[in-house]
């Protein structure tokens, strides 16, 4: 509040008033923006294939196991791709990107007639994809776009700027609900620069923040506003721990921190762990998360991190499995956008899933038909792996 009250000589010495009111309005028009529906309006298809052989080989690249749903597509996609009568190959790159690079040259020589790629980083595998393309393979980008390439056939993904829009909107209304009148201090995290996702959960997210920094009911007293200045390289939760102990240390020994935009859950965590660290538990900061990590559900029931957002992992694979039997058979492939995904070459015909938006009201509704996950909504938790 004293950032606001700075006095100014043109009016007579006098500090300009705050209104908490205009500050409550201007908030809830930002929150108000956000459209229920995801990006994805436009209803076409697209043949990329000709057809290939029943019982083909399907390569699957994944990148490092940074979440819990990436470790659930490998079961995922070798359970319903068999179940199809196909050959998955699926691997992990656990080494970065030139392990995914490798990966994907071994994939090529295999002879697999589809490659579905959830990229380490979207900008370093042109050759590798110009390869596939060579040899008559279609490219699908996994949750993560590829960048800066045509050689890539289509995205298929929940709408990772409709979940950054849904974490900005819910972290102002957690403050709304719990943090009393405005001005509110916030500080923000980004996700992993070389990740083509953590600019459109980003962005997303600011689109709905940042009318509320202009019209000064949010302040960030650090002044880190920018994807360089608050993004996690490696999506190290020690990066934010570091991160967030300086700012804390620096910013906020005499102030309240109302509310973290976090785009994911383990760096929600992360800064919940420093919170704790500083003896700031007590304020109950708004954090927002992301994938519905098993780890943070019971901290979503209890108030704790106040929402995250569930991508359910097996609805996107089993949508990502019906394109390859399309493709298989030669068949035309919906897709629902055709101008929200631009990876700096081309606009990639892409197939959006709506993401959901979790808080303690609607956890047992969400993750109603989720085995693992149903049971970390209970009092105490059944059945919820760590």
């Amino acid at each position: 509040m004293s950032m606001l009250l700075t006095s100014c000589s043109g009016l007579g010495g006098n500090a300009p008033a705050v209104d908490p009111a205009a500050m409550t309005t201007c908030l809830n028009d930002a929150a108000s923006s956000v459209s229920s529906a995801s990006a994805g309006t436009t209803s076409t298809t697209i043949t990329p294939s000709t057809g290939f052989a029943a019982g083909a080989k399907i390569g699957i690249s994944l990148p490092q196991k940074t979440s819990q749903n990436w470790v659930e597509a490998n079961g995922m996609f070798r359970a319903a791709l068999a179940a199809q009568g196909y050959t998955p190959i699926v691997k992990f790159a656990t080494g970065g990107y030139t392990d995914q690079q490798n990966q994907i040259n071994d994939m090529i020589k295999q002879g697999v007639s589809v490659l579905v790629i959830g990229a380490v980083d979207g900008s370093q595998l042109g050759s590798q994809l110009d390869a596939a393309k060579a040899a008559g393979i279609t490219v699908i980008a996994y949750d993560r776009l590829l960048m800066n390439t045509k050689s890539v056939d289509m995205y298929v993904a929940f709408d990772n700027y409709k979940v950054g829009q849904l974490q900005g909107q819910a972290v102002i209304q957690g403050m709304l609900a719990t943090q009393g009148q405005p001005p509110y201090n916030i500080e923000l995290i980004a996700g992993s620069p070389d990740d083509s996702n953590s600019a459109f959960f980003f962005n997303g997210a600011m689109s709905v923040l940042q009318p509320g920094i202009d019209c000064g009911a949010l302040i960030v007293r650090s002044g880190q506003t920018t994807q360089d200045q608050v993004g996690t390289q490696g999506w190290l939760a020690s990066v934010v721990q570091q991160r967030f102990g300086t700012i804390l240390s620096q910013y906020y020994t005499d102030a309240p921190l109302n509310g973290i935009l976090s785009p994911n859950d383990m760096l929600a965590r992360s800064a919940l762990a420093t919170l704790s660290n500083y003896g700031m538990t007590d304020q109950k900061t708004v954090v927002s998360g992301q994938d519905s990590e098993t780890a943070s559900i019971p901290l979503v029931m209890a108030g704790t991190q106040y929402m995250t957002i569930y991508k359910n992992t097996q609805a996107l694979v089993d949508e990502v499995v019906k394109i390859i039997s399309l493709l298989q058979k030669g068949q035309p492939v919906p897709i629902n956008d055709t101008s929200s995904y631009n990876n700096g070459v081309k606009t990639v015909p892409t197939d959006l899933l709506t993401p959901q938006v979790v808080t303690a009201a609607n956890a047992a509704q969400v993750y109603a038909d989720d085995s693992v996950r149903i049971g970390c909504t209970m009092d105490p938790p059944v059945n919820c792996p760590d």
